[in-house]
């Protein structure tokens, strides 16, 4: 069932931004056999650790985990190349197919901590198009919880950041969208974290849809 923490804003948006996984898509089960198994490999307490990934470039976990003798950059291409092999279990979050496809494709884009190449496979695995503006973990020297992507983005698409609505699901990424100074989503189809409270939130994309009004603002609707 649909839940919505907060109204749905009731303002017009010049344009939607949306993180990846756990919000147009789902690949908890491929990250966390990954990631279980890397953790693993470096005698890493997994089941404390693995809920802090999501969200956030593999290199900042790698920096923050700070493994005695890892290099992180080193440590990060390897995750990728493993993660770029095992896209099992990777789907849609239901209704973003036909809610994406929904909106002008100069007016959406994806910004998502994944790197360009994982971020391409995973959509092409979820069977979802990926829009002409893509921010990447390559694009940005600081990744969420800082605005930056979010900003670029943004600045992409041609519109100001506070005319963005943003859709989240990770505490890393509401904290972005908030520092943006842009409006958020939450979507609460593989989690609902309480860091999203106050703002406007979606189970899934089944019952809403995309509307523009007589100045070619978008908007969000339920269809209930």
């Amino acid at each position: 069932m649909n839940t919505t923490a907060h109204a749905f804003p009731a303002t017009g948006f010049s344009a939607f931004l949306f993180d990846m996984d756990g919000t147009i898509l789902t690949s908890i089960l491929a990250t966390e056999r990954v990631w279980s198994g890397w953790m693993r490999g470096h005698g890493l307490d997994v089941a404390a650790l693995l809920p802090t990934i999501h969200g956030m470039r593999a290199i900042d976990t790698m920096r923050r985990l700070a493994v005695p003798g890892m290099d992180p950059e080193a440590e990060a291409r390897r995750l990728l190349q493993l993660e770029m092999e095992d896209v099992g279990g990777i789907e849609p979050i239901r209704g973003a197919p036909d809610f994406l496809a929904s909106l002008p494709r100069d007016r959406w884009a994806v910004v998502t901590s994944a790197p360009k190449a994982l971020a391409l496979r995973r959509m092409a695995a979820a069977g979802l198009t990926a829009p002409p503006v893509m921010v990447t973990a390559e694009d940005v020297s600081r990744g969420k919880p800082a605005p930056d992507c979010f900003l670029l983005g943004a600045k992409r698409l041609g519109v100001a950041p506070e005319a963005c609505l943003i859709f989240e699901d990770a505490p890393a990424g509401i904290a972005a969208a908030e520092a943006a100074g842009a409006r958020v989503m939450v979507v609460t189809a593989t989690h609902d974290d309480k860091s999203g409270a106050g703002h406007a939130a979606i189970e899934d994309y089944e019952s809403i849809a995309a509307t523009s009004d007589a100045a070619g603002a978008l908007h969000v609707l339920s269809r209930a």
